[in-house]
């Protein structure tokens, strides 16, 4: 299963999923969005949290997003793990960015804590 973690344009992978990523998947130090190795970021903010202009939208976000559906869409063959992409160190909450996967195909597993916001998905269990 490819991990899905949430992470910042600047790609530096440093707490929470994206740290986890960059040690036990193949995320790559200064790669912030797409495919790595065993993982796949979806930037939820642009900088490491606490640094200046660290934010970016939520348009910006549902950008990103639909990349990582169509990427997803493109290889049925695969598998993913949809961890709560943002609602950790990035801030964001689940009503916010869960329905934001909506349209994700069904080759897309997601986290148990998601469930009452996403209707008909599959779920592998919570990060």
């Amino acid at each position: 299963m490819i991990f899905v973690f949430g992470s910042n344009e600047a790609g530096i992978h440093g707490g929470g999923a994206a740290r986890v990523a960059r040690e036990k998947h193949g995320a790559i130090l200064g790669q912030g969005i797409g495919r790595q190795g065993n993982s796949f970021a979806i930037p939820t903010c642009a900088r490491p949290v606490g640094e200046p202009n660290s934010g970016i939208s939520l348009d910006k976000i549902k950008e990103y997003v639909f990349l990582f559906t169509r990427y997803a869409a493109e290889n049925p063959d695969l598998e993913f793990q949809v961890t709560q992409v943002g609602c950790g160190l990035a801030g964001w909450r689940a009503e916010q960015i869960a329905p934001l996967f909506d349209d994700a195909p069904d080759n897309c597993y997601f986290d148990t804590a998601w469930e009452p916001y996403l209707s008909d998905k599959k779920y592998w269990g919570t990060f």
